[in-house]
């Protein structure tokens, strides 16, 4: 078996494959690389010593069986046996849905997670999207400080097992998307500067080092993880890949790495004849992200879209705390320009920033299925201090208008796992770091963190108390039992109707049209012949849509159609869906 790496310092290199040692050669073909052959098979460990360092994992490991701390295994990805047939499914007209393997279930693993598929199915959800899956060191986290790009997490089950939760959802008809961090590495098993340039200190992100996408030695680097997306989306057959904070990747050269990106995963979907496709997480308000490679954009497939979250949130909570201070001025000014524009800073100014920010999007050219909408993610509940979903603090009815808003909207909808039934259990910031000194300073660094806005130390969850990762794990047996069910229900037929309703997946943004009363707390919009009515306010409102008769698709409470003057009489935290008749 030939095995290789990029090593462009060394004077020697040294595989370590099953109990043999072979010195490698320097590649006469490509610059930095040494190569050789030894005997392998699927499952045989290895490693490489460089000049005559500790032997470490390859870079490129498909598997750390041991963590990343430990040698890498051979992966023949040939051994599995798919058994479905796939012909992939895009992103227009989707409804995802963002589930971490280690909390969705008690058991946190893959396996585990592809037995409660059939749930997402009858939900009418179309992709699920995992939280990233790259090797960390300890069992349970978030996984954004995985250290290996390559490898699936061991304690989730390796690479057996994400083929096999893949090859699962694709049976029930479900898309596959992975969340991949290419902008940093965490803070403990990362060794890849001992084998090249893999960082530079010419730019700096809020995690340390930046990765080195333009400094010298950059090529490999980039491409490194360039092809470790190809290898997500080829060796799985996932469907596509949500690239994490992509205004953190520091890139000052003539062709951006998320344009290389974007260009060779379209290369691959014609390779493979199914559609794949990129969603970023971007702060930028760049509609240049994912505008076409053709029109000078960088060419990813959508964003996700944090404006209509935030707008949503303060209308529906009043927290102006932070980012929401832009929002919670007039928080229902802001839900209808992003419901119309997408972006809510379009190159306005942005008092939490202190700046202008954004440009505007462009209606007619980009579509608003190119924009996720979500009223919450993992961000945006574990960033909170004691991680408190929308249901802790918000009624059924309130919840229904979230959903209403997210379901109907002109973006393409995102779920978090378990906000389909208002589920009851925090979802919290929780960690496994193995070095004792890391872990202290995690737990005194988020003590301090929330300390600054009131919060007391013993408020605080320890994120390295296994409690709370046990605390954030969903519990099945809540959609058996009221509230639950009503909201389950809820979020059934809203998505039924969008699947059913060509006007929710329309996506033009320029179609839908927008007006609300602050002071009353309503807001209502139209897309093509479906009208959406929400009343977030604690008293009655008669809700004004239009002439003509319509039909009503949806209520929470029980609503009689407009009458000839058109006024919709809405209880109050309550919504309904129609359409004209």
């Amino acid at each position: 078996m030939q095995f290789e790496v990029w090593a462009p310092q060394a004077e020697r290199v040294t595989l370590r494959c099953g109990q043999a040692r072979h010195a490698l050669a320097r590649d006469p073909a490509r610059a930095g690389w040494w190569t050789g052959e030894a005997d392998a098979a699927d499952g045989t460990r290895y490693g490489f010593a460089v000049d005559d360092g500790p032997e470490l994992p390859d870079p490129r490991a498909r598997r750390l069986p041991d963590g990343p701390d430990g040698l890498g295994a051979v992966v023949d990805h040939d051994r599995y046996q798919w058994h479905t047939a796939w012909p992939g499914r895009g992103l227009p007209g989707a409804v995802l849905y963002e589930l971490h393997v280690g909390t969705y279930t008690p058991e946190g693993t893959l396996d585990a997670a592809a037995d409660r598929l059939p749930h997402l199915a009858e939900l009418g959800i179309t992709h699920v999207e995992l939280m990233p899956l790259s090797s960390f060191p300890g069992e349970h986290g978030w996984g954004y400080d995985g250290v290996a790009p390559w490898a699936v997490h061991e304690p989730y089950g390796g690479p057996e097992a994400l083929k096999r939760f893949v090859d699962r959802a694709h049976a029930l008809g479900l898309g596959v998307v992975l969340d991949v961090v290419h902008n940093h590495l965490g803070p403990s098993g990362n060794h890849l500067p001992a084998f090249g340039p893999y960082f530079t200190d010419t730019h700096q992100t809020p995690w340390g080092a930046a990765v080195n996408l333009d400094a010298s030695g950059s090529d490999e680097v980039r491409a490194y993880f360039r092809e470790s997306a190809l290898a997500w989306l080829r060796d799985y057959r996932l469907d596509g890949l949500r690239l994490d904070a992509v205004h953190a990747l520091h890139d000052t050269r003539a062709r951006h790495f998320l344009e290389e990106l974007s260009e060779s995963v379209d290369a691959l979907a014609a390779e493979v004849g199914r559609p794949l496709f990129l969603i970023a997480e971007s702060d930028l308000n760049d509609p240049r992200l994912i505008t076409p490679r053709a029109a000078n954009g960088l060419g990813l497939h959508a964003q996700w879209n944090d404006d209509f979250h935030h707008a949503l949130h303060t209308a529906l909570t009043g927290e102006s705390q932070g980012y929401y201070e832009d929002f919670a001025a007039a928080p229902f000014a802001a839900l209808a320009k992003t419901l119309t524009g997408g972006y809510f800073h379009d190159g306005t100014y942005s008092t939490f920033r202190g700046r202008r920010h954004g440009r505007p999007l462009d209606r007619a050219r980009l579509g608003g299925h190119r924009l996720l909408g979500y009223s919450q993610t993992h961000d945006q509940i574990g960033n909170r201090a004691q991680g408190d979903r929308l249901s802790a603090r918000l009624s059924p009815g309130l919840l229904a208008c979230a959903a209403t808003l997210t379901l109907t909207a002109p973006f393409t909808p995102m779920l978090f796992m378990g906000e389909e039934w208002a589920a009851g259990t925090p979802w919290q910031y929780f960690t496994d770091h193995t070095d004792p000194e890391l872990a202290e300073a995690v737990r005194r660094g988020r003590r301090r963190e929330f300390a600054a806005h009131g919060w007391s130390e013993d408020e605080v969850p320890d994120p390295q108390d296994p409690a709370t990762r046990e605390r954030s794990c969903l519990d099945w047996s809540e959609p058996e039992r009221a509230p639950h069910t009503r909201v389950l229900d809820w979020y059934r037929r809203l998505i039924a109707l969008r699947h059913e309703y060509p006007d929710l997946t329309s996506p033009g943004l320029a179609g839908t049209n927008v007006a609300y009363d602050a002071d009353a707390r309503w807001l209502a919009f139209r897309r093509g012949d479906v009208r959406v009515a929400v009343n977030l306010g604690r008293e009655p409102a008669a809700i004004p849509l239009g002439s003509g008769r319509m039909e009503v698709l949806a209520a929470w409470d029980e609503v009689e159609a407009p009458g000839a003057d058109g006024r919709l009489q809405v209880p109050g935290e309550s919504c309904v869906v129609l359409t004209r008749v």
